[in-house]
């Protein structure tokens, strides 16, 4: 079984937007996510553990300028935990393993979807297309990526 845990080097390796999002709780500005029109199908990883998050048949176009998602593709990776910044009550989403900051999930989502709206920075995330699935050792969520065609 693959081991996902929060590595050092691959921490001193992340762009510095990299680092303020998923070390030290930042946000990337609205619509300039690398992942945000992205519609090739994958699984979206964290970017420090690699440790799976969401899949591409589950991303929808929100309209709030960051990509959107329905569910984690395994929920024991996600951990969602109360944040009051800001003067606000959100519900912030961090990988379990990786510890890194993920964005925020709200309950305005597709309601034949389950209702939820995963909003995350692409900045948090590495997309590994299907076709590479398995070669990365991914294989295992393949049926969770929508056939295209």
């Amino acid at each position: 079984m693959r081991k996902y845990e929060k590595n050092s080097d691959v921490i001193s390796k992340l762009s510095p937007e990299q680092f303020r999002v998923t070390q030290q709780n930042g946000t990337e500005r609205p619509g300039t996510g690398e992942y945000l029109d992205n519609k090739e199908p994958g699984i979206y990883i964290d970017i420090v553990s690699g440790e799976p998050l969401f899949a591409s048949s589950d991303k929808f176009e929100s309209g709030c300028g960051w990509p959107s998602f329905t569910k984690p593709i395994e929920p024991a990776h996600v951990n969602e935990l109360r944040d009051d910044s800001y003067g606000m009550v959100r519900i912030e989403v961090r990988s379990s393993h990786g510890d890194s900051h993920l964005g925020h999930v709200f309950p305005d989502g597709p309601q034949d979807r389950g209702g939820l709206r995963y909003c995350i920075n692409s900045a948090s995330l590495r997309f590994v297309h299907r076709d590479d699935m398995e070669a990365e050792g991914y294989g295992a969520y393949l049926n969770q990526v929508e056939e295209i065609g």
